[in-house]
């Protein structure tokens, strides 16, 4: 892992990463959790794990379901956040993806919302999924949720402006040695900022190679939150469930 500040680790710990994205659909994310749940039938004695909460508010709501859960980030504002409302069946520990959390201790581990592909060194992209497998049980399930790279590519929006909570944030996009790169630039109270978001633009294919190699066995994959089938052109998202080999 370098020592440098990474992108994510700045740009994840401001409060304008949550401003930008405080619009996201609750509603949407929900629905999906619901039919996620459907798909899996956990046992209330399930141990799940939140693995890049963010905020924590798939945690939070899969807690309120009667789900054992556990939330983990890099971002100790996040994890400061969320654990105003953790529990006896919700808790949130700050942690670096990257390094097993809890050995065989997780009968499921979600990765919700594109939390992944963050790495300038795929060997870090590897050794999370290593962990992930290293963290669930014997037969334990992993489930990402990733967008998919394959039309987001295709159908790349260049430039975006939009204005959130009085702050205008100036967006380009581009693709570059296989990431798809967001350029934020804003103002606020007459000081300039600029972040930028990297992530790699995984298919399918790329990603299944990956799963194999941490020894996860991808045994269905789906296309957008009502888990229909993955088209590659057309989907949204890159929905992947994975069985511990």
């Amino acid at each position: 892992m370098s020592k440098e500040k990474s992108w994510f680790v700045s740009w994840f710990d401001t409060k304008y990463y949550h401003t930008l994205y405080k619009n996201r659909d609750d509603v949407e994310a929900q629905l999906f959790l619901d039919n996620l749940i459907t798909k899996l039938n956990p046992s209330k004695r399930s141990r799940l794990l939140d693995l890049a909460c963010g905020k924590g508010r798939h945690s939070i709501y899969l807690a309120s379901k009667g789900y054992q859960m556990e939330g983990v980030d890099l971002s100790a504002q996040s994890i400061k956040h969320a654990q105003k409302f953790a529990h006896e069946k919700l808790t949130f520990d700050t942690h670096d993806m990257r390094m097993v959390y809890k050995a065989r201790h997780f009968d499921f581990i979600l990765n919700l919302f594109t939390s992944f592909g963050y790495f300038d060194d795929e060997q870090d992209s590897l050794d999370t999924l290593i962990s992930v497998a290293k963290g669930l049980k014997k037969n334990g399930t992993f489930v990402m949720d990733f967008f998919n790279a394959t039309k987001v590519i295709a159908n790349l929006k260049t430039r975006e402006q939009k204005t959130v909570d009085g702050v205008c944030f100036k967006i380009r996009r581009s693709v570059k040695n296989g990431f798809i790169i967001k350029n934020i630039q804003f103002t606020d109270k007459g000081k300039s900022y600029k972040f930028e978001e990297r992530v790699r633009g995984y298919t399918y294919r790329d990603l299944k190679q990956l799963f194999e190699k941490a020894d996860l066995e991808i045994v269905e994959h789906y296309g957008n939150y009502q888990l229909k089938k993955y088209i590659a052109k057309s989907s949204d998202r890159l929905i992947l469930i994975a069985k511990k080999k």
